[in-house]
């Protein structure tokens, strides 16, 4: 019986050893690691870490994008007994330098020099930081004892940390922490979630049991590892059903890359499908169905979405095209998934029902609370926070939701987010966004109006169309500071948002809107790492100007 991350890698690389358990792109072509590989990469790294003093129990922190080393480094880490912190790559050298002291984290590991300067910046209040490790040659920052990735293998391996290496991983228990991950947080600072080995590996095979895997198959991997949710279901799930992971240069290549490596599955965030989507939604049936399959490849069997709600419409697209795509649905604290749509048994407006092992019931109030071996151990060194989000052993999610007769679980909204007009009337804010973001020329939309008098909306739009439109109808595209000026533009979404809205009651209906002239920025903060809006983030950046439509 797997007890233990580690345990769970070293048993898949001994069983199949030649097999290739990672294909990444390196000077611009594909190339496989085998398990056999794999392993001896990690045990160098594990040995390593040893020589450098780590112990069991010690939190070594990761800041990198995604490259087959960090997926090496943090087997690396669990084998060592020590506690990986995953780091999102386009955080600041201030939220770093939060991260790494309040984790106490001992060494990191980075994947380069850009990276590595935001440490150098922040040097001063870190002053537990004992060392630099990273996965290209950089100049360190001073005090800190440093070497690249491949030193630090090459060292383990002229050492003899065998038999020390295999002490530590049979010590590890199911409740030992594997992971603190940072919640993204939209006000002060983030909650580091505290996951144990049991978390992650029953998470991981009560999600696999789920899956029509083969032998043979491929999934493409693209989403921050930093994440929980690529962490299990692509990382740690490939490695529990012994298939091939194989990862994507960057988001940027991800078509081309799809193209290159034809995946049986591929899990994602909405927003990539929605960008897919309004490429083929125009097309004729028989032609959007061929050219999805051009994009995602012929053996693709399915295809799942989590992190965020996925808009109807594009699931029944996918569908009728020929590709399932299925929602799953879950938080940081759960391991992620909660309940996942499977291929045998599905309803795609909903997130599925609770996987193997987990509980999930309605509150009074509406609240979805989940039970079982998934919930966290807690928060990092925040017990009133942990109290009150775990009551009971049940973990209140802070979404509002209903199971159906069946069992299927829909997701309504964030109960913290919900909007009450200063008629007092409850406004789920998160159904009107997907409605607006359904009409083609609305690429998102973020609702404002609680304790006022109406709803209002920042809308962000689709420019390729906007731009087509008013180049077909010879309109101006005039700016004012962040906002598209009033006039022709503006009409014409007036005329599509209240189009829109006839299919909610009064009360909820968008009155007003501010047209921004750019997309949303993840290096702004107004995305998450999984391309999520940040919805307080950008309330609170534009609240003056969303203000000003009341007056």
């Amino acid at each position: 019986m797997t007890t233990n991350l580690a345990t769970l890698h070293r048993d898949t690389c001994r069983r199949l050893g030649p097999n290739c358990a990672l294909r990444f792109k390196r000077f611009g072509r594909f190339q496989d690691l085998s398990w056999s590989e794999y392993r001896r990469a990690a045990d160098g790294g594990a040995a390593g870490l040893i020589g450098l003093g780590i112990d069991r129990g010690d939190r070594v922190a990761i800041l990198s994008e995604n490259r087959y080393e960090w997926l090496v480094a943090d087997h690396a880490i669990l084998s060592a007994g020590a506690v990986n912190v995953p780091l999102h790559a386009p955080l600041t050298a201030q939220q770093v330098a939060y991260q790494v002291a309040h984790s106490e984290s001992r060494g990191i590991i980075v994947s380069g020099q850009a990276q590595a300067d935001k440490i150098a910046a922040a040097l001063d209040s870190l002053p537990q930081l004992e060392f630099i490790i990273s996965f290209e040659p950089i100049a360190p920052p001073a005090r800190l004892r440093s070497m690249t990735w491949q030193g630090l293998i090459h060292r383990g391996r002229r050492g003899s940390a065998a038999a020390e290496i295999a002490r530590r991983e049979a010590d590890l228990a199911g409740d030992d922490l594997a992971t603190i991950i940072y919640t993204s947080g939209t006000t002060g600072n983030p909650k580091g979630v505290m996951l144990t080995h049991d978390n992650l590996v029953t998470n991981a095979q009560a999600t696999r049991a789920l899956c029509d895997i083969r032998p043979a198959d491929v999934q493409m991997s693209w989403l921050p590892y930093s994440h929980i949710y690529a962490r299990t279901v692509d990382h740690y799930l490939t490695t529990a059903a012994g298939i091939t992971l194989a990862l994507a240069e960057s988001v940027e290549t991800l078509i081309s890359d799809l193209g290159d490596i034809q995946p049986m599955w591929m899990n994602s965030v909405p927003r990539f499908y929605e960008k897919v989507w309004s490429c083929v939604e125009s097309l004729a049936p028989e032609r959007r169905a061929e050219k999805l399959r051009q994009i995602f490849g012929p053996r693709v069997r399915n295809l799942s979405s989590g992190g965020a709600p996925l808009p109807l419409q594009i699931a029944e697209g996918f569908e009728a095209a020929g590709i399932l795509l299925l929602q799953g649905y879950g938080l940081t604290e759960s391991s992620p998934v909660m309940t996942f749509n499977s291929l045998k048994c599905h309803r795609l407006s909903s997130v599925g029902r609770p996987i193997p092992g987990v509980e999930v019931k309605i509150a009074a109030d509406g609240e979805i609370l989940t039970r079982g071996p998934h919930v966290m151990r807690g928060y990092w060194k925040d017990s009133e926070a942990t109290a009150a989000t775990v009551v009971d052993g049940w973990l209140h999610t802070g979404d509002v939701g209903r199971l159906d007769e069946d069992g299927f679980l829909f997701i309504t909204d964030r109960k913290k987010d919900l909007i009450v007009t200063s008629g007092g009337k409850n406004v789920a804010p998160a159904p009107l966004e997907r409605l607006l973001a359904s009409d083609p020329y609305i690429d998102q939309a973020v609702l404002y109006g609680d304790r006022r008098p109406f709803v209002s909306a920042i809308i962000v739009p689709n420019f390729a169309k906007l731009e087509a439109e008013c180049a077909e109808r010879r309109w101006p595209l005039e700016t004012a500071g962040s906002f598209l000026c009033a006039g022709q533009v503006h009409e014409f979404y007036e005329e599509r948002v209240a189009q829109a809205m006839q299919q909610v009651s009064q009360p909820e209906r968008v009155k007003k809107f501010l047209l921004l002239a750019r997309p949303l920025k993840l290096a702004d903060g107004e995305l998450t790492a999984t391309l999520k809006v940040r919805r307080r983030h950008i309330i609170a950046e534009f609240e003056p100007q969303l203000s000003a439509l009341y007056e």
